[in-house]
């Protein structure tokens, strides 16, 4: 859709709103509805995802709920890559979230992308691979 939208002009707009329609987020929680919808589809539960992100079960149903918010963006990375999601699924989560999504100009960045697209998604082991490139952990002191 994006690509798409690149090459409409003004007086395109409307059909192409139209044609989207279906598409646009109307949700007032875009990022708790998909989460939800991810975590059903993929049969795992929350407690798990928040145990494996190490996140407190308190903290982590309110951010998925969105009654707490985070400026957080590795809270959010534990949350998916805990989760299982895949990369264009980390990437969904982040622009929801109104977050930068991962990018590979960034050396921390393309780490994560690698974790997430080989299904690494144990805090350990993309610790040890962020510290392998000489990048930050997701969450320090984890061991």
């Amino acid at each position: 859709m994006n690509e798409e939208l690149l090459g409409v002009g003004p007086d395109e707009l409307s059909a192409f709103l139209e044609k989207h329609r279906e598409d646009f987020l109307t949700s007032p929680h875009p990022f708790a509805d998909y989460m939800r919808m991810k975590l059903r589809e993929k049969g795992i539960l929350q407690q798990n995802v928040f145990l494996a992100a190490d996140l407190s079960e308190n903290y982590g149903y309110k951010l998925i709920a969105e009654e707490k918010h985070t400026r957080q963006r590795d809270t959010i990375l534990r949350l998916c890559l805990a989760a299982q999601f895949r990369l264009e699924e980390v990437q969904e989560a982040l622009i929801l979230c109104g977050m930068a999504p991962l990018h590979a100009r960034f050396a921390r960045d393309a780490a994560l992308t690698v974790a997430a697209q080989n299904g690494i998604c144990d805090l350990r082991e993309i610790n040890r691979l962020l510290q392998s490139c000489g990048q930050a952990p997701l969450i320090r002191d984890y061991e």
